[in-house]
């Protein structure tokens, strides 16, 4: 693909340096770790300008005999976390190394002497728990450990940067809800964490890292707003409107998300009362036109529901289950008469069948007593009264006897009337039953007929009835549904002017943006080469940043060349004095595994071209395990070389338990 030609060729990188801004505003000079007070393990001295922090890799440098040595695991992390908790942040690892460390460094601390504005600072913060923070103008760390028991906490020394750097009235523009997080914002920005991988100009802070930066629970949106602030490429009457967009941009989504639960609400109830009156969803017009129809049609079904069956008198349902019951009392009471008499039969012939035994026998006896005979020797007593008898003179007494055969003959007619009046009660239960059985029987049919007829007709009823409030709460859905729409319509309306406002302001910072791609574009071209170009913008859809080389490209390494870019331009904007952050910048390892090493190489000499002869107006801290240009390992640029062994060439000198 041809390139375009360019009618004036880009300007190289340059920076125009204001009056007195021959220093960062913030840089650090030194970095120390001390194992306890008065025994430094390590010290690194920093300078403005290029600054390495370097752990080879053996093969790299065509070593690779060295078993167990490797580039990694030095502490260039490691560094880079102790040098922004000395700038400010509140931790310095994640939980379980801080612990390791901690346990290792019992009386361990770190130290940093930060220059601010020319003037010097002491800081000295501790590696364990429970001991006191320091912030001290105008003394040495050392000097710190002979007032332990007066810690000053980091409070002076963020509110030093915060006035002097970034100003009060940025800090008052910064989307953050805590003091001092204006600060910790700026510093996460400046001090990218590595486990973000360069992947977005606004990934600062990973959640692994632990770092408690406020930055990561803040919103792309409001990290964009943060930069812009720091840039200065936005008004407070910017950020004001911003902020009203926002809500009501969250307010529109909660408005969004009403008219979609009323329009399901509306569709599923439209649907469950079409199947209920048994119409096809055509044949009632869609929206509110249909709700009368729907009215309609539920009228006249609650209608025919009215209806009742001329064979079925359902007029009085309980009188009908009262003859009912009646009917089947009768049966009941006649069958259990008749299963009592068919049991007293068979008793009442038995006793009958006795009586009828005892009655000759009482019948000889009282012929017996008519003339009674000797019990001895069977005498006649009439006999032996006129001849005379000597054995007996006991007589059978005649009267009771006598009564006694007619009591028996009694109970005989009694018994047998008794069982003639069981076996009559039996034939008349049994000729009574079938018809009492028949009556009842159609009376449990005519009341489970009716109970049918009116469970039928309830039912109807109740769904008619059901229909008609179904299409009333219908009605009601329907105008909160179209009310919610309103509200969305206005929402929108109220946020697409408010967008039209941000695009205003937004053409208004283009001089910001103008500046930052012409910086942007000069190291893009530095790095890739002269027909590259670069170009960073900011639309409704926020930053972009765009790297042309026949075509945009986006590639992982293409991305992470760009927000080193990126940053490297908002630096030169800095030492230009236009932003409201201090030209101060910390890459931990920033070269992607696929980004060619003559790029990365070149980018080292771009920045090494914006320094001075005798001091430069930044400060630029790179850990790498890639090697840096030859030119650059050694001094001033490469401030340390640390290695992942032995244990002595780790930064903290020592194997962590």
């Amino acid at each position: 693909m041809r390139v375009q030609p360019e009618l004036f060729e880009p300007m190289p990188l340059s920076v125009t340096l204001p009056p007195g801004g021959e220093e960062p505003a913030l840089w650090v000079r030194r970095l120390t770790i001390w194992k306890e007070p008065g025994q430094p393990v390590r010290s690194i001295e920093l300078r403005p300008g290029l600054n390495f922090i370097w752990s080879p890799d053996p093969a790299d440098m065509g070593n690779q005999s060295e078993a167990g040595e490797l580039g990694h695991g030095a502490g260039k992390t490691l560094f880079c976390r102790l040098l922004r908790y000395c700038l400010g942040e509140d931790r310095f690892a994640p939980e379980d190394q801080r612990l390791s460390i901690g346990t290792a460094f019992l009386n361990g601390w770190v130290s940093a002497e930060v220059v601010l504005k020319g003037s010097p600072w002491a800081v000295l913060r501790p590696l364990g728990v429970g001991r006191g923070h320091f912030a001290v103008q105008g003394v040495m760390p050392e000097q710190l450990f002979e007032r332990l028991n007066e810690p000053t906490g980091m409070a002076p020394l963020i509110d030093a940067i915060e006035q002097q750097v970034i100003t009060k009235k940025v800090t008052a523009l910064m989307p953050v809800d805590q003091l001092h997080d204006a600060w910790r914002v700026a510093l996460a920005w400046l001090t990218r964490d590595q486990e973000c991988r360069f992947d977005h100009v606004l990934d600062w802070r990973a959640a692994e890292s632990n770092s408690e930066s406020p930055t990561r629970s803040m919103s792309r949106g409001r990290l964009q707003d943060a930069m812009r602030a720091l840039i200065a490429a936005i008004s407070p009457d910017e950020m004001q409107l911003q902020a009203e967009a926002n809500a009501q941009g969250e307010e529109l989504k909660t408005r969004q998300n009403e008219a979609a639960h009323w329009q399901w609400s509306c569709e599923h109830l439209r649907t469950d009362v079409l199947r209920s009156l048994e119409l096809p969803p055509t044949a009632v017009p869609e929206g509110r036109l249909g709700l009368e129809a729907l009215r309609h049609a539920a009228r006249q079904k609650l209608a025919q529901a009215a209806k009742t069956d001329d064979s079925v008198d359902v007029s009085n349902l309980e009188a009908l289950r009262q003859r009912a019951r009646e009917a089947a009392k009768v049966v009941t009471d006649l069958e259990q008469q008749l299963a009592v008499a068919n049991s007293n039969l068979p008793l009442h012939k038995s006793l009958l069948k006795n009586l009828q035994a005892e009655l000759p026998a009482t019948s000889v006896e009282v012929r017996d007593a008519e003339v009674p005979a000797c019990q001895i020797c069977e005498v006649p007593i009439d006999r032996a009264l006129a001849e005379g008898c000597k054995l007996s003179h006991k007589l059978p007494d005649l009267d009771k006897l006598r009564q006694r055969y007619k009591v028996l003959q009694k109970q005989i007619k009694e018994k047998s009337a008794e069982v003639d009046a069981t076996q009559v009660n039996i034939n008349s239960t049994r000729q009574q039953l079938p018809a009492a059985r028949t009556t009842s029987d159609t009376l449990q049919q005519a009341v489970k007929k009716a109970e049918r007829l009116s469970d039928s007709r309830s039912t109807a009823w109740s769904q008619g009835k059901k229909n008609l409030d179904d299409i009333q709460r219908l009605e009601r859905d329907w105008a909160s549904w179209e009310l919610a729409q309103e509200k969305v319509a206005k929402l929108q309306e109220q946020i697409d002017k408010k967008r039209e406002s941000l695009a205003a302001f937004r053409d208004q910072q283009v001089e910001v943006f103008s500046g930052l791609s012409i910086y942007f574009n000069a190291i893009i071209r530095a790095a890739v080469g002269p027909t590259a170009s670069g170009k960073v913008t900011l639309d409704g859809n926020g930053m972009k940043l765009a790297v042309q080389l026949g075509g945009e490209r986006s590639t992982a390494a293409i991305e992470s060349l760009k927000v080193i870019a990126f940053d490297l331009a908002v630096m030169c904007m800095s030492m230009q004095g236009t932003t409201r952050l201090p030209a101060f910048l910390l890459h931990d390892s920033p070269r992607e595994a696929d980004l060619g090493l003559s790029v990365y190489h070149r980018l080292f000499d771009v920045v090494n071209g914006l320094e001075g002869t005798l001091t430069s107006a930044f400060q630029y801290i790179v850990t790498t395990t890639t090697q840096p240009p030859p030119a650059f390992q050694q001094t001033p640029w490469l401030r340390e070389v640390l290695r992942g062994a032995p244990p002595q060439e780790r930064l903290l000198r020592c194997d962590l338990p």
